[in-house]
């Protein structure tokens, strides 16, 4: 009898000594081992460990989504590619030949971003100026993939965004429109919800039209422009910039200073990027060097810190490069070069610089943070 009533406390034990073990295997490995037995099915299964074997998960990879000529449109290849950040600094060509880990997309489908693992796909019909869009979430590690959003009907400018509302349990999609008049206006939907949810008197728009949010700390952020008024960055002044950061547990924004550093209009519109729990701003300085400053506490403008100042010539680039992505916890930036396919990589570390033209791949590509992993949102 006692060793009857000792049992279900030694099956719980074991149990959860199963559950530590596997939550620290990789996302992939462990999608296999739910074949072993019911038992580890149920345990790799369950909400509570997915969320434990997410929070172990380094954020060790990242995700390419490429579209490759030729044209017209309909014979224009889109994708996604999935490659470890090590693989594809030393050697990003070589990337887009990999035939694993490559996923197929419709055309008319761009990936706005990744999160947790998963990753956002706008479905995008244009028709007389008018855009007809529907995002849904997939995960390409499970094949999980969720339903369509209400369309989202637009026929401005507009911007996206995507990321995680914690307190709700719930990935949101969100996009800033600037009609016609200038007024500027955001609307967000929650994939746990059934329709859009209007936010007013939204007070910039990201200079960019291609400029997706950037998700940190529960909150999606912009670089944007106070009364915009049509793209010339010529017209711009230093007190007309702000970082806009978008609460999607409350649905409130508010503003984010520029480093108290920074005495002169760039020549070029800046860059916003993140990385760990850290968020950045790129620029450059009077066409001579790159700038890269880091809020090392988000949220607190006193701990903007610049990072590096390094001059073009360094870099052997004659001109202005355009920041793109940001690796290894802050120390290597991806900036492209002159042309479209020039990409030059510099590692803050040792200060290498390393450029790659990958012209001979014939495609347009962007670069997410990823992390592989088992989420299956209800």
């Amino acid at each position: 009898m006692q060793m009857a009533a000792q049992h279900p406390t030694a099956a719980l034990v074991l149990c959860e000594v199963v559950m530590e073990i596997l939550s620290w295997i990789p996302a992939k490995p462990v999608t296999r081992l739910k074949l072993v037995c019911k038992s580890w099915n149920s345990i790799i299964s369950h909400p509570h460990f997915v969320k434990l074997h997410l929070h172990r998960s380094p954020n060790n990879a990242i995700l390419l989504s490429t579209r490759t000529p030729p044209f017209p449109e309909k014979e224009r290849k889109q994708g996604l590619v999935l490659s470890s950040v090590e693989s594809f600094i030393q050697n990003p060509s070589s990337t887009f030949d990999a035939q694993e880990n490559r996923h197929s997309l419709h055309v008319q489908d761009w990936v706005l971003g990744s999160c947790n693992g998963l990753v956002c796909v706008a479905h995008i019909l244009y028709k007389n100026h008018i855009c007809d869009i529907r995002f849904r979430l997939w995960n390409p590690l499970t094949g999980f993939i969720s339903g369509n959003s209400p369309c989202l009907r637009i026929n401005a400018h507009n911007v996206f965004g995507f990321g995680y509302d914690e307190s709700s349990d719930s990935y949101k999609v969100m996009t800033v429109i600037r009609d016609s008049s200038g007024t500027v206006t955001a609307q967000v939907y929650s994939f746990r919800g059934s329709s859009w949810k209007m936010v007013n008197s939204f007070p910039a728009f990201p200079f960019s039209d291609e400029d997706i949010g950037h998700f940190i700390g529960g909150t999606l952020n912009w670089l944007g422009l106070r009364n915009p008024h049509g793209g010339d960055w010529d017209a711009v002044t230093l007190d007309m910039l702000m970082i806009v950061s978008f609460d999607l547990k409350s649905d409130t924004h508010k503003q984010i200073l520029l480093p108290k550093g920074i005495d002169e209009i760039s020549s070029k519109d800046p860059t916003l990027g993140v990385w760990g729990n850290s968020l950045y701003l790129l620029h450059d300085y009077n066409n001579t060097h790159f700038i890269a400053w880091q809020m090392k506490e988000f949220g607190d403008e006193n701990s903007w810190t610049q990072l590096l100042k390094i001059s073009f010539h360094y870099l052997g680039v004659e001109r202005l490069l355009f920041p793109e992505f940001i690796f290894e916890n802050g120390n290597i930036f991806m900036l492209r070069g002159r042309h479209r396919f020039e990409e030059v990589f510099y590692d803050r570390r040792d200060n290498s610089v390393k450029r790659v033209n990958i012209l001979a791949k014939n495609c347009y590509f962007n670069v997410f943070d990823y992390v592989e992993s088992l989420i299956q949102p209800c």
